[in-house]
């Protein structure tokens, strides 16, 4: 774990750092998570060889509350008119009331704010546990090629990164990080970095007992 006064990086599977909450003021507390990716410029051989073809990154998120609700959120499950505004309960969750959690919408490309989850503060005692996660839903599975980075910002704190440009699985979904909400005004946030086939297969992995079928944008 590498540690600087602007952020930290979780480097290896199992680091885990506690954001505490006490900091700063309650409207401050918003938790955004942040993925953004590049596309790696490829030249006229590259292209060739087919290994130009852009990366779409979805970010999402399984969450649970404390109450027992668990589902996940992600761009293809807001897909084709499900998603909404952040005052409205959709697929795309919602801020203002329960779950506390919406995600800004998909990006295809990476460029500029990437895609982002937002967690409003004044539910934050309503959540029990989050993995965020991220999967490849165009593009061969080359993770190398997308210089990835997913970011937790708590003001206040630290921001705490998860680089993911170096890993070679050729699986296209991957947990990267799960958050505990902690009774004591705290949160931990703590590496995963573990492939995936699918939601489903992460699911099994983690225990989150949801069921799937086949989706797509």
């Amino acid at each position: 774990m590498a540690i600087n006064l602007d952020k930290i990086t979780l480097e290896k599977q199992g680091d885990s750092h506690k954001i505490d909450l006490s900091k700063g003021s309650d409207t401050q507390k918003e938790i955004i998570i942040d993925l953004n990716w590049s596309q790696e410029k490829r030249g006229f051989w590259g292209s060739l060889l087919g290994s130009s073809s852009e990366i779409d990154l979805d970010l999402g998120c399984y969450y649970e509350l404390k109450d027992g609700q668990k589902t996940v959120i992600d761009g293809l499950q807001f897909a084709q008119g499900q998603g909404g505004a952040r005052n409205t309960l959709t697929r795309q969750g919602r801020y203002t009331d329960t779950p506390w959690i919406w995600h800004t919408g998909d990006d295809r490309s990476g460029a500029g704010s990437g895609e982002n989850i937002l967690m409003n503060p004044k539910g934050l005692s309503d959540i029990k546990r989050i993995i965020v996660y991220c999967f490849i839903y165009e593009g061969v599975a080359k993770w190398t090629e997308s210089n990835a980075v997913v970011t937790v910002k708590v003001s206040g704190n630290p921001d705490i990164v998860v680089e993911m440009g170096q890993q070679n699985s050729l699986r296209k979904f991957c947990a990267i990080a799960e958050l505990i909400f902690e009774e004591n005004n705290s949160i931990t946030v703590r590496k995963l970095v573990t492939f995936h086939d699918s939601h489903g297969d992460c699911d099994k992995v983690y225990n989150w007992g949801l069921q799937w079928k086949t989706g797509s944008k």
